[in-house]
Formats: C-alpha cells, sequence, structure tokens
C-alpha cells in the first residue's frame, strides 16, 4: 500500500465520515449512545447546519440514499424543496429578468433539509428528538470555533451585509469585521430548542414526538417567520432588490419523502443514485460508457483524457434531459446500446462542443443562454471551486455505517450564510436552489410552481449481491459526481484502498452549463490537481484541453464508510479542505 495522508480506519462497532470533524465525532457520540446510522445521520446533519454555515443551513435541502439492516433495497431520501407556488416564469419576467438570481429571497426554494431529517428519524431511528439534537443546540447556544474559512467567506460579502443585509451584518460582523473565535447563534438554539419542546408537548411516543417537530416546522412558528420575512424586498444577485416567493402555505404543502433510487450494475456492483431530478445519473451514464470503452489507467494523460470526454456526453445529457417531473428516458440512457453510441463519440482529441444524445431518436433541446466564460459570485454558493482549486464555497456531506449493517449516504446543501439575509428570529437564512431552473419554456429544468430544481446535490450507495457495501459522496457542485467517478474507478475499479482512493490526484471539466448562476460554461474546460505531473498536463494541451492546473491538493472532498466482506467496517476522509474526517471504532 502507497503513501496516504491518514490511515483508513477499520473497525466493527460504527464508522463514520463528513465534512467537519465535530459532525462526525457527534456522530460517533449517537452511535455510542445506542443510537443506529440514522440517528447519528441525522444528529450530524443538525451538526453541520451549525459548524459549517457557509456550506450548508437549515434553510437548505438534502439528498440521501439509505439502506436498512432490515430492507437493503436502497431508499432515496428527497429533501429537496421545490419552487412556491409564485415562482413562475411570467413573474420573474415581469422582473426584467432572464434568469433566476444566484441569491436573495427570490432565490428561495422551499426549506428541505429540516424536514426530510426528521422524517428519517421517524422512520428509521431510535432515538428521541432531544438526543439527535443535542449536540447542535450545545454548539449553538454554547458556541463552537468557526473555521477559517467561514471568516474568508463573510468577508466577500461583509459589504452587502453592511449595506443591504443588516440582519445578516447583524449575526456575521462584529465590530465591523467578520467574526472569528468561538460563535454562538442563540437565536437557531432557540429554534431547535422550541421544536424539541413542541415535540415532547406530543407525549411520550417517539414518532408521535417527531411529527410534532415537524408539523411546528411547516406551520408553526418557522413558517409564519418565514413568510413574514420573505415579503422584505432585499438586493439579490441581480443588483435590485426584490421580494421572495415563499409563503407559509408553501412550508405547509411540502414534505420531505422516499422514493426509488436510480441504480446501474457495474464490475460486480450496483450503484445507486437520486432518479434524474438530479444530477446522480449522470455518473451512473458514466460508467456505462466506460464499461464499453474497456480499463482505463487514471495515472496516464490517456486515462484522464477519456474520463473527461466521457464525463462531458453525460452532461451534455444532464442538460437536455434531466428535471423533475420531465419525461426523462433514463433506461434509455443507461442501456448498453445508448453507452455503444456515446462511446464511439470519445476520441483522441478534446471536444469543445456540447454533444447530447439522441436517446430512442428523441431530439434534444438545449437551453438557448448557456454560453460564456465562468464568472464570480461570492453570494451564489456552491459551485465555487476557483481555478486554482480554492474553495470559496461549498456543500457538506456525511456517511454512516453502525454494526447493524445500517448505512446513509447524504448531501445537505443550500442555506449558506452567503445566499440570503438572515431571518433573526430564527438565526438561519433561506437557500438560493431556485437558481437551477431555467426560465425558457419547455425545458426539462424549466422553472414551474412545486416543482423541484434539478440540482447537483448527489450521495452515492454501493451495493454488491444485493447489500449494502459502500456510502459516498463529495461536496462541490457540478463537480461532485465528477469526483466520485474517479473514486470509484480507483476503489472499486482499481483496488485502491479508500484513502488512497481519495487521496489520489483529481481533475474535472467545465466544459457544459453551470448549475449556478450566472449559468456559464468553459467550452473544453479542464481543470486539473497539478500532481498529475507536468508531462500529462502537456499532454492534455496537446490534445486540445483548455487546461487549469490547480494546486496539488485542492479538488474534491470526498467522504466514504465501507463494510467488506468480512464484516469489518472502514471510513476515510479527504485531507483537502482540512476540515473533513472520519472516525469510528
Amino acid at each position: 500500500m502507497s503513501f496516504t495522508t491518514r490511515p483508513t480506519l477499520r473497525g466493527t462497532f460504527g464508522m463514520v465520515s463528513s465534512t467537519h470533524w465535530l459532525a462526525s465525532q457527534s456522530a460517533m457520540r449517537i452511535l455510542e449512545l445506542g443510537g443506529n446510522a440514522f440517528d447519528a445521520g441525522a444528529a450530524a446533519g443538525f451538526v453541520l447546519h451549525v459548524v459549517e454555515p457557509h456550506l450548508n443551513g437549515p434553510g437548505g435541502e438534502v439528498p440521501a440514499i439509505v439502506a436498512t439492516a432490515a430492507d437493503p433495497t436502497p431508499r432515496v431520501l428527497c429533501g429537496q424543496g421545490v419552487a412556491p407556488a409564485g415562482a413562475t416564469i411570467e413573474h420573474y419576467r415581469s422582473l426584467g429578468l432572464t434568469l433566476v438570481p444566484g441569491s436573495g429571497p427570490l432565490a428561495a426554494t422551499v426549506p428541505g433539509a429540516v424536514d426530510a431529517w426528521l422524517l428519517m428519524l421517524r422512520d428509521h431511528g431510535t432515538l428521541p428528538l432531544s438526543v439527535v439534537l443535542e449536540p447542535a443546540i450545545e454548539y449553538a447556544r454554547n458556541g463552537h470555533p468557526l473555521v477559517p474559512r467561514i471568516a474568508d467567506t463573510i468577508a466577500t460579502v461583509q459589504q452587502l451585509f453592511e449595506e443591504h443585509w443588516p440582519t445578516s451584518a447583524a449575526l456575521w460582523l462584529a465590530d465591523g469585521a467578520p467574526v472569528t473565535g468561538r460563535f454562538r447563534n442563540e437565536a437557531y438554539a432557540a429554534t431547535l430548542e422550541k421544536l424539541v419542546a413542541e415535540g415532547e408537548a406530543a407525549g411520550a411516543d417517539r414518532q408521535a414526538q417527531i411529527e410534532r417537530a415537524r408539523t411546528t416546522w411547516r406551520e408553526g412558528f418557522v413558517a409564519e417567520a418565514i413568510d413574514t420575512f420573505s415579503r422584505i424586498p432585499h438586493r439579490d444577485s441581480s443588483g435590485a432588490d426584490h421580494a421572495g416567493l415563499i409563503t407559509g402555505d408553501d412550508l405547509a404543502a411540502f414534505e420531505a419523502s422516499w422514493e426509488d433510487a436510480a441504480t446501474y450494475d457495474w464490475n460486480g456492483y450496483t450503484v445507486a443514485k437520486t432518479g434524474p431530478w438530479g444530477q446522480g445519473p449522470g455518473l451512473l451514464q458514466s460508467l456505462a460508457v466506460l464499461a464499453e470503452l474497456g480499463d482505463v489507467d487514471l495515472d496516464t494523460a490517456e486515462g484522464v483524457h477519456t474520463t473527461v470526454e466521457v464525463m462531458k456526453l453525460s452532461y451534455a445529457d444532464r442538460e437536455a434531459w434531466y428535471g423533475d417531473g420531465a419525461e426523462v428516458p433514463l433506461d434509455t440512457l443507461l442501456s448498453p446500446a445508448y453507452a455503444a453510441e456515446r462511446a464511439k463519440l470519445v476520441g483522441a482529441d478534446a471536444s469543445l462542443e456540447l454533444r447530447p444524445g439522441s436517446p430512442g431518436g428523441r431530439t434534444p433541446r438545449l437551453p438557448s443562454i448557456a454560453t460564456g466564460n465562468e464568472t464570480g459570485d461570492a453570494t451564489t454558493g456552491e459551485p465555487t471551486v476557483s481555478p486554482v482549486g480554492e474553495t470559496r464555497g461549498d456543500t457538506c456531506h456525511v456517511d454512516v455505517v453502525d454494526r447493524w449493517g445500517n448505512m446513509i449516504s447524504a448531501t445537505p446543501s443550500g442555506g449558506w450564510l452567503q445566499s440570503s439575509p438572515t431571518i433573526p428570529s430564527l438565526g438561519f437564512c433561506l437557500g438560493s436552489r431556485a437558481q437551477m431552473f431555467w426560465l425558457e419554456d419547455g425545458l426539462p429544468a424549466s422553472l414551474a410552481p412545486g416543482k423541484r430544481p434539478r440540482t447537483t446535490l448527489t450521495p452515492t450507495l454501493v451495493l454488491r449481491d444485493g447489500e449494502p457495501v459502500m456510502a459516498c459522496g463529495s461536496p462541490g457542485g457540478d463537480q461532485q459526481d465528477q469526483w466520485q467517478l474517479l473514486f470509484l474507478l480507483r476503489h472499486l475499479g482499481a483496488g485502491l484502498d479508500l484513502q488512497e482512493a481519495i487521496d489520489a490526484p483529481a481533475w474535472h471539466t467545465t466544459g457544459f452549463p453551470s448549475s449556478f448562476y450566472p449559468r456559464t460554461s468553459e467550452p473544453g474546460g479542464l481543470v486539473v490537481e497539478s500532481r498529475v505531473g507536468q508531462a500529462a498536463l502537456d499532454e492534455l494541451t496537446r490534445r486540445g484541453h483548455v487546461v487549469t492546473e490547480s494546486d496539488p491538493w485542492s479538488l474534491g472532498r470526498l467522504c466514504a464508510v465501507r463494510k467488506e466482506p468480512d464484516g469489518v467496517l472502514a471510513a476515510a476522509a479527504n485531507p483537502r479542505g482540512m476540515q473533513g474526517y472520519a472516525v469510528g471504532r
């Protein structure tokens, strides 16, 4: 085994991997108290809202994929909120907008994360709500050490806070500077404490308590505060002030839900993803095309080139076919015949075109404005890996496996502190996921009331012979499945250990429309960690890729847990970003 930045952890009791050490350790504490993977995953999720507020929040969303010891069938937990009832293309166009803004109240979908975590606890957890929420309440009430990146994020939007978002300035600025050191969010602590108190008022039954907390969130003081605050115009990334569209009725109408996973059998494994309302099936398409092309050596320029060209094809299909409620021909997109057809398009040189396919003879349709080069917007959040690899904002991830074999992969995001003004009575802000809708009729991802945006959030669960064996995922917007593809090829394909596969050099393409405001693209764009070596970089440039050399340890923030064939549990976490950790015993 080669050198790794950390060991792959192994044990038999339980394993957690997340993007922040406090979330990982809080989840482990829940396992030690006798909770299962779902209790632990929810505890980590609520802690991530507190300790990574620039990366996710209660006003955001979470998709997850779970498998239980009693039923190993992978199930998707959909905590992706929908567009409000008033969110029509006509409304945005009447404001002179051609894109949904990347920040501010007008960009919000209905918050889905909290209801989703509570639904999972109700259906699969074992511990009382007060126990699961205790770590998050403790860190919010009594404080936690802020990671330096939070102050950096606040600094990028400080002027916006001071001039246009006074409630955010009140929470995130102190003496004219970004908050640092030990930080308390007492308003959010009170919000969680009220949910617990309301739940306990329902009686001693655990499930009844959780259901009462869900109702309180959707119909009680939280919904009332969001309804009132959303009506206040605030500056957004369009440069104008707009009121939001979310009402209390929107929150009352939305509930998180369970649904079937999209799956693909590859190399003796079954890989499970969300449906095509998210980008997850694009990873499955990439695996299908690579299966037609044969083995690739990721330590060579040829391997980098091949994976990049395959990913471009999958993302082109994402643009043309994926969306909530759309008639997505997923069976055809994942079929061997279609994969073979797409594999023929992978040539020796880089393609600079967006080339969606025609599954079943259908005619693809792409957004008309999806052109141009990348520009920066500090308020938009997730799509924020700079050309040199600097992370300007992102997402979170958590994986858990317990001693009984329960497993969860979850990617919470949205509701970033920089995405929308803080609702002072609640201690958090709304999300901005609506920026992923198109204000153009007839596209799979066109805006419509009650519709989910085609999210980039994409957890992964892997099974072998029908039994769950691994959960993994990564923050990173459009890059999430690109980095996960490399990890799966190295771990499940080439046999590298978990940590080896995570530590290996990474890359991604930007040669398709961004999912985020202002929805730009870079034809032929390829961002590569410099560790691939100068010879490979030169060869990729010769092949026509528009290469950006990234810092050697800058791309990807993967997490993973695994149940090995002998029953031993394993976990690993990404050293990039210097805050993700795995724990276990």
